[in-house]
């Protein structure tokens, strides 16, 4: 007779015993009754029965855990840009699944919140209906950044950073033969991700969906304060009266350069012809030597 069936009744006794009673009644009042020690005491003969299958089990809890209990969350780590206005950034799922799925893809769905109770986890990776050019117009939820469990290592080593930043690819977006890709976010949100385990055969292993992640919202030109344009008019008023005071020194550097050089500031230049010097001409007296004949 298993638990459950009618002549079992279950009583708290050390390690959960139970008392297999033939009749209304305790210990030693009479009636068939057998002291029945459940799957934690080692002495009950069901124990034999459960031991292999918790060593199969201690594998998958040393090396992860039911991926049905991991949550995704934004990063706790100090990181700059934690959200912006088209990203945000996620812990990586260490741990979050077993070693039993390491030929598995693991791949980020990420959603509209209206979308999660309608979620098909059975639509392929990279098809229409999953691809990241069409949302969130024509689909509610796309696939993306897959990889296996390698480059999930378990557990993390200390100080290292395992973060996945969400919507980092701008070289794709508009690529229609790229579904897969991790474009930008289309709008702050809010947006929902699960990571879910795909093989050949399809999902094998999803997680929880996050909380709402809400993104950064632009500030439209139109909110900006007065003041801020007011202080934008003056520096534009101040970089054209130094731009015209500049203009005007140049200028007259120039002409006092040119006045240096010309007749135009009553300064001449040129020097008067001296007049020419004439000299008369004259014979020269010679000197004779007379002989003294002559004399």
């Amino acid at each position: 007779m298993l638990p459950g069936e009618t002549g079992w009744t279950s009583l708290p006794r050390g390690c959960g015993q139970r008392w297999n009673v033939g009749g209304w009644g305790r210990p030693g009042s009479g009636g068939d009754t057998e002291l029945i020690r459940p799957h934690c005491c080692p002495r009950h003969p069901g124990a034999r029965t459960m031991l292999p299958l918790l060593l199969l089990l201690l594998p998958a809890a040393a090396c992860g855990q039911d991926p049905r209990l991991y949550t995704p969350a934004l990063s706790t780590l100090p990181l700059g840009g934690l959200t912006t206005t088209s990203t945000f950034v996620l812990d990586q799922p260490r741990c979050a699944f077993p070693n039993s799925l390491s030929d598995a893809v693991i791949w980020l769905v990420v959603a509209v919140p209206e979308g999660v109770p309608s979620f098909d986890r059975t639509l392929e990776p990279g098809s229409p209906d999953r691809a990241y050019q069409r949302f969130p117009a024509n689909t509610s939820a796309y696939m993306t950044l897959n990889t296996t469990l390698l480059n999930y290592p378990c557990p993390k080593a200390d100080g290292e950073i395992s973060v996945l930043r969400v919507g980092s690819e701008t070289s794709c977006q508009g690529d229609n033969t790229r579904p897969t890709c991790n474009g930008p976010l289309p709008g702050p949100g809010p947006y929902r991700v699960r990571f879910v385990a795909w093989d050949n055969s399809g999902p094998v292993a999803e997680t929880k969906w996050s909380e709402p992640i809400y993104l950064q919202k632009a500030t439209p030109q139109t909110s900006i304060p007065r003041k801020d344009r007011g202080h934008s008019a003056a520096m534009i008023a101040l970089t054209s009266i130094l731009t015209i005071l500049f203009a005007t020194l140049l200028a007259g550097l120039v002409a006092m350069l040119v006045c240096w050089g010309s007749d135009a500031c009553g300064v001449s230049s040129t020097f008067s012809k001296p007049e020419a010097v004439t000299v008369q001409r004259y014979n020269t007296h010679h000197v004779y030597d007379h002989p003294p004949s002559r004399l």
